[in-house]
């Protein structure tokens, strides 16, 4: 797998051709979300609803645990992932908290933010943390 200088930065999960293929099918799950038939027979069994789809053992688990990191870094693309927040009628708050490191609640990621956000310091590349 070739290196790309956004490898670097920690936290960025982008959307390249790489994560995309990996991605494809947890993608077109959450995209089936926006018709109501879908959304309707997701919440009668949502793991029967999964299996549909060709996903990895992986992806599915991380879509029942509401793991919203795990699937960025299984190839979600972070708008398509919104569906399944929007389906569960959590604000987006709650995905961002979930995506966060260490996770943090609804109410401590709206206070990270309205502090100002997480420092740059340390979170421009992974180098900086030591473990890069």
């Amino acid at each position: 797998m070739t290196k790309r200088d956004y490898d670097d930065v920690p936290g960025t999960y982008v959307l390249d051709g790489r994560s995309y293929r990996r991605g494809y099918h947890l993608n077109m799950f959450c995209m089936s979300l926006n018709k109501a038939e879908c959304r309707e027979e997701f919440a009668k069994d949502e793991n029967a609803y999964l299996q549909t789809f060709a996903m990895t053992e992986q992806q599915r688990q991380a879509v029942l645990e509401r793991n919203y990191l795990g699937m960025l870094k299984l190839g979600a693309n972070v708008y398509y992932a919104f569906k399944l927040v929007s389906h569960d009628r959590q604000p987006p708050q709650v995905m961002y908290g979930k995506m966060s490191d260490p996770e943090l609640s609804f109410d401590e990621f709206q206070q990270m933010m309205l502090n100002g956000g997480r420092p740059i310091e340390g979170n421009r590349s992974r180098k900086e943390q030591g473990n890069g």
